[in-house]
């Protein structure tokens, strides 16, 4: 089996690379999948992240080739020092994210490569000389960010490298549109549909008053940009009036949603939870929704803490 070679991505790794990345994807959420265009956008800038790309001064992205195929990618940024950057990621470096196939018989050195090409991200954030460096897994795909659990081998090799987990874990909860809560009459009670703060607003309304509201977003693939995430949307926010709590309110707007979602064509929702989320899961769960995965988000570098193996 011929060495690795550890480069920088070239274009005509394009093809290549966007498997590697659909593959990871494919293993966190159900029928999603990304385009050549959307990976090379995702190279380029990140549309979606309008309050930290602008802090991006430096973007690298690095791959490990064996037998002229690409086994890993890596893809750095290295955010400003100046003022108007926010604290955390002031002067920070960050593996955004790492793809790299697990070994099995036909990749048996694909561990070693993916171990090379992280000592190369560890040595350009050496030469960057950043504050803190970070690392995550947020792919240009919806539902996947932090360390999702369905990747036990990026996660061995950020630890092999000195990453460890400082941050919190969410739970993702996914549920099918036709097990949502069926549609059943209020009395006195009406529902608002206007545009929220994360997509269109459904309130429950009685006597002038707001008693809750939830927010579907049903955009989560910017079509320009070739995602295929169709028939999937996410709750972006819930709210109860405490005083209606227990009286079933919730499941009264999941249902109006589900009935909007029937007319977009979505036939998946997906929620996010903090993994102590407790009354706020257990609603869900009670609504239709499963656990789908849990990511951990939050993974820091502690220079002299790695284990990697020499060459």
């Amino acid at each position: 089996m011929p060495a690795p070679e550890v480069r920088p991505f070239r274009k005509t790794d394009r093809d290549q690379l966007t498997d590697l990345v659909t593959m990871h994807v494919a293993a966190v959420v159900p029928g999603v999948s990304v385009s050549v265009n959307t990976v090379l956008g995702d190279l380029e800038r990140r549309p979606g992240e309008f309050i930290t790309d602008p802090w991006v001064a430096e973007r690298t992205t690095l791959v490990a080739e064996q037998r002229r195929y690409v086994v890993a990618a890596a893809h750095l940024l290295r955010y400003r020092a100046d003022a108007d950057v926010g604290e955390s990621y002031r002067d920070a470096a960050e593996i955004n994210w790492f793809v790299h196939r697990p070994a099995t018989p036909l990749w048996p050195d694909a561990e070693p490569a993916a171990d090379l090409l992280m000592r190369a991200c560890l040595a350009r954030f050496a030469r960057w000389n950043p504050r803190v460096r970070y690392a995550d897994g947020a792919l240009p795909a919806p539902l996947v960010y932090g360390l999702p659990r369905n990747w036990p081998h990026i996660r061995a090799l950020y630890e092999r490298a000195g990453f460890r987990h400082t941050g919190d874990t969410e739970v993702i909860l996914i549920a099918r549109v036709a097990d949502l809560p069926a549609h059943e009459p209020r009395p006195g009670v009406t529902a608002e549909r206007t545009l929220g703060e994360c997509g269109t607003r459904f309130t429950a309304r009685a006597g002038g008053k707001a008693l809750g509201f939830v927010e579907i977003d049903t955009a989560l693939a910017r079509p320009e940009r070739h995602t295929r995430a169709s028939g999937l949307a996410d709750i972006g926010n819930l709210h109860i009036d405490p005083a209606e709590h227990g009286t079933g309110l919730e499941h009264w707007l999941l249902a109006r949603a589900a009935n909007w979602l029937r007319l977009c064509g979505v036939d998946r929702l997906v929620a996010y939870e903090p993994a102590d989320g407790g009354a706020t899961t257990a609603l869900l769960t009670g609504a239709g929704f499963r656990e789908l995965t849990r990511t951990d988000r939050g993974w820091e570098h502690r220079p002299g803490r790695a284990q990697m193996p020499g060459r």
